[in-house]
């Protein structure tokens, strides 16, 4: 099986974090790191959160970290990352957190050392604008929202 080369990104573990495991990958096939929370904190229904990993990282130029939800997390207790995918810029030098919001019904608690995130390193492509008067036409066009199908029970 091909396996992707890995890139050194240099991590600090933070004096609040010293005890705690780094990013790791749960299995040989996981895209994801998973990272854990250097805090206890319990977010209360709707309420948001940025729960501290005790880690600060410098990324390579051209990549950033996205951190993403864990999907058991969302699925059992309705806990994700607010602004998935979250980036971390390469040039970011702070604490990694990562901002968690509650859509569950109940209060859920975090303990410090429980797995609270993914961490996916990706490189990054720049774009530069190339103004013009037309675009392209394409089958879709200015099609929008839902335009291409949607669920089958709406007759979309």
């Amino acid at each position: 099986m091909h396996s992707s080369p890995s890139v050194p990104v240099p991590i600090k573990v933070l004096p609040h974090g010293e005890d705690l495991p780094l990013p790791a990958y749960a299995t040989e096939g996981a895209a994801g790191m998973d990272v854990v929370s250097a805090e206890d904190v319990t977010i209360a229904p709707g309420a948001r959160h940025a729960v501290a990993t005790g880690l600060a990282v410098a990324i390579p130029h051209g990549f950033e970290i996205q951190v993403r939800p864990r999907s058991g997390l969302a699925l059992k207790h309705g806990i994700t990352v607010a602004n998935a995918p979250g980036t971390i810029d390469s040039d970011y030098r702070g604490e990694v957190k990562v901002i968690l919001i509650n859509h569950g019904a109940e209060a859920f608690a975090i303990l410090r050392g429980d797995r609270v995130a993914q961490l996916v390193l990706a490189p990054v492509t720049r774009a530069s604008w190339l103004k013009v008067e037309e675009l392209d036409e394409t089958v879709r066009g200015e099609g929008g929202f839902g335009s291409t199908g949607g669920v089958v029970s709406l007759g979309s």
